[in-house]
């Protein structure tokens, strides 16, 4: 099964578009994940959003629609910002977003939602966020949150800088200029990427945590696929990216109190359940407040959380229970482990997925 990336501008071409996904939602070697008795389950569910649960989200349409077979989920990874407009215009069932709704978001109207009522978050995927290189001859890079900010920030610019040097003693660095890559598009996981380093960084990185890139440094690209393709196409480059699209590029370690971490779902997965739900939201909203200065052994703050942002109540009550069983199915360990093989994706804790399940059952 392959998603379709779709550049239309407008959020209506968008949601015509993604119906190209529907017939190829069962293709493929996805594995099955349950082996449950077919439900009366049935519809059609439209989605738009992040290209970082992209992988996961054809995993869990493959698992879902097996057992629902009178169900149809069609996801468009255009970007997380894509997917909150597309939701909030009404031309998406559901988002799929790295960043949750902004208060700015949740004060206006939602098109499909009933009067006076919100989307809310709904946490179904986390996953490390890989600071990927290409440089040749550098297998074991190592940087800290500084470091990182200066050059995603433009103020280191060749691979052989005296900071990048003193955190890779020994390393075989190039002279040669870095080609910073990153995200084009309104994208979560800039928001993500943008909100450590303004936490871990703050005299480096000057600017706040942001969807779309702040500076005016190296090359743009869109989506989790576009920015690794570019990564890949350029020596000597680096780009963040969730760590299911990293695959043939080489992981930068991080630096997490006085140790260097490897990336890990594990890592990420720990500040996830060491995180605080946001303040000032509604009590089935679960925006997750991520420690971004969790220096726990073993610890990996560089790390997203994304959501399916639905309805508190939908205009359609068919659609609030297609949504329902479909989040549902999301957070249990089978579709859950299915992503954590197929996307590398941290499974939530069962604590957290239980309060989602008890967000989910409260959808109208």
């Amino acid at each position: 099964m392959k998603l379709k990336r779709l550049g239309a501008p407008l959020a209506i071409l968008a949601a015509a578009a993604i119906s190209l996904t529907a017939c190829a939602s069962n293709e493929g070697s996805t594995p099955s994940t349950t082996t449950a008795a077919p439900s009366n389950l049935s519809g059609t569910l439209n989605g738009i959003g992040s290209s970082a649960q992209g992988t996961a989200q054809t995993t869990w349409i493959a698992g879902f629609q097996e057992n629902n077979p009178k169900v149809t989920i069609n996801y468009d990874p255009q970007g997380s910002g894509a997917g909150r407009t597309s939701f909030i215009s009404g031309a998406a069932d559901f988002a799929g977003s790295d960043a949750a709704l902004k208060d700015t978001e949740l004060a206006g109207d939602f098109a499909a939602c009933a009067a006076g009522t919100k989307g809310i978050d709904l946490p179904v995927y986390i996953s490390p966020i890989a600071i990927a290189y290409n440089v040749d001859g550098v297998k074991d890079l190592k940087l800290d949150a500084a470091t990182i900010a200066g050059i995603f920030s433009g103020a280191i610019t060749t691979w052989d800088d005296a900071k990048i040097k003193a955190l890779n003693s020994g390393a075989s660095l190039p002279s040669a200029p870095i080609t910073v890559v990153h995200r084009s598009d309104d994208s979560g996981t800039t928001q993500n990427f943008t909100d450590y380093l303004a936490a871990n960084a703050p005299d480096v990185w000057t600017k706040p945590a942001a969807q779309t890139f702040p500076f005016q440094v190296g090359d743009a690209a869109k989506g989790t696929s576009g920015v690794a393709d570019a990564t890949k196409n350029a020596k000597n480059s680096i780009t963040y990216i969730d760590e299911s699209g990293a695959a043939g590029l080489s992981i930068a370690q991080l630096k997490v109190g006085d140790d260097f971490e490897k990336i890990s779902a594990d890592g990420a997965a720990a500040v996830v359940a060491a995180s605080p739900i946001a303040d000032g939201r509604e009590a089935n909203d679960l925006a997750i407040q991520i420690n971004r200065k969790d220096t726990s052994k073993g610890a990996w703050p560089l790390v997203l959380v994304s959501y399916v942002i639905a309805c508190q109540e939908y205009k359609d009550s068919a659609k609030a229970d297609l949504v329902k069983g479909y989040v549902d199915y999301i957070v249990s360990d089978a579709a859950q482990k299915a992503a954590n093989e197929q996307a590398g994706s941290a499974p939530l804790s069962s604590d957290l997925a239980s309060k989602v399940s008890k967000a989910v059952a409260t959808i109208k």
